[in-house]
């Protein structure tokens, strides 16, 4: 339960982060366009975060691939 709202937590900050930086750098003035534009990366960077979040904190050695049993 806590490396869950960890997660939470970290796709929260990885989502106003990047959209707080994007607002900076864009320049003035911004369009409906750049928001779309902004918005879209943000989620982007959010997803990949859960994306690592989940894959990192797997236990397993192998995230992708399972090893056959031998016969």
């Amino acid at each position: 339960m806590q490396r869950t709202s960890i997660l939470v937590l970290a796709v929260i900050f990885v989502f106003a982060a990047v959209a707080a930086l994007m607002l900076k750098l864009m320049p003035e003035p911004l369009k409906d366009s750049d928001y779309l534009v902004i918005g879209t990366v943000a989620t982007l960077a959010s997803v990949l975060t859960v994306f690592l979040g989940l894959v990192t904190g797997r236990k397993g050695g192998d995230t992708f691939f399972k090893r056959r049993r031998k016969r």
